[in-house]
């Protein structure tokens, strides 16, 4: 079922993105709902915002899961959530690309088997807004398209990191196990390696230290994104060649500063791991 406004709505924003986000909400509506079955989608102007509200009647989210819905490498097994191995990757990309139209996503249930409903609000565009200020348009920020590489065995985080970092613009590979890290450094030549500790195969400490002992390798920033997060195990990082230390989940604002200061270390002459 689709209800929308009389007359059309226009936000300021990149199209592409945005359909990214409506296609993923429907996605998963359809995903977690049995079929035959009906999903609500309904486009309604509130003030000087475009609301869009996508409405299924399927499996539902857990209360306790409800504020963690949105977090990158949430898991939850079905008996919290909807899921049946994992919340959905694509979750905390829909909530950055709404954040960089200076939006809202949020998801409400009743829980589980009530269905739930996830409403997404955009500021309209500044050519039918009716505020004397209009909303400002996202921000262009001004950065440098890098090559990531994304290393974790746990595949949902994994993913998550790099539908994440793509959204942001950079060009990502993602591979499971350290000897696979070593194989696509040599072949994808990132600039920037997120790398977890925990590995098949090899260590995380291992892979930097091998990386490391690479002259050619020198200046390529690895930062550590890891469930291990006491200070020995940051200090173990420093020693094996990492740059920065992030305990999963990261939060996205440090996450994206990594990224975007990993340009002075990228200049270096020599590897400065403090």
């Amino acid at each position: 079922m689709l209800t929308q406004t009389a007359r059309p709505l226009i936000v300021d924003g990149d199209a592409m993105r945005l359909g990214q986000v409506i296609a993923n909400l429907i996605g998963n509506a359809a995903k977690y709902t049995p079929t035959p079955s009906r999903l609500s989608l309904t486009v309604e102007r509130n003030a000087d915002q475009a609301v869009i509200r996508i409405k299924d009647p399927g499996i539902g989210i857990a209360p306790e899961m409800l504020p963690l819905i949105f977090d990158l490498f949430t898991q939850a097994d079905n008996t919290l959530a909807r899921t049946q191995g994992g919340l959905g990757i694509g979750l905390t990309v829909v909530k950055r690309i709404v954040q960089m139209h200076d939006g809202t996503v949020v998801a409400e249930s009743e829980g589980l088997g009530k269905g739930s409903e996830f409403t997404v609000t955009l500021p309209l565009s500044r050519a039918i807004a009716a505020k004397k200020s209009p909303p400002s348009t996202p921000t262009k920020t001004s950065f440098t398209k890098r090559r990531i590489l994304v290393v974790d065995d746990n595949v949902d985080a994994a993913l998550s990191t790099t539908l994440l970092l793509r959204a942001w613009g950079h060009e990502v590979q993602t591979v499971f196990s350290g000897p696979a890290a070593l194989d696509s450094v040599r072949t994808f030549r990132p600039e920037i390696l997120l790398l977890d500790i925990g590995l098949p195969g090899m260590s995380g400490y291992d892979v930097a230290r091998h990386l490391r002992s690479e002259p050619s390798l020198q200046r390529m920033v690895i930062a550590a994104i890891t469930g291990y997060g006491q200070e020995s195990d940051r200090q173990r990082s420093f020693d094996a060649g990492f740059d920065y230390h992030l305990t999963k989940p990261p939060d996205l604002g440090i996450l994206e500063s990594v990224v975007t200061s990993a340009e002075r270390l990228l200049g270096r002459s020599d590897v400065q791991n403090n």
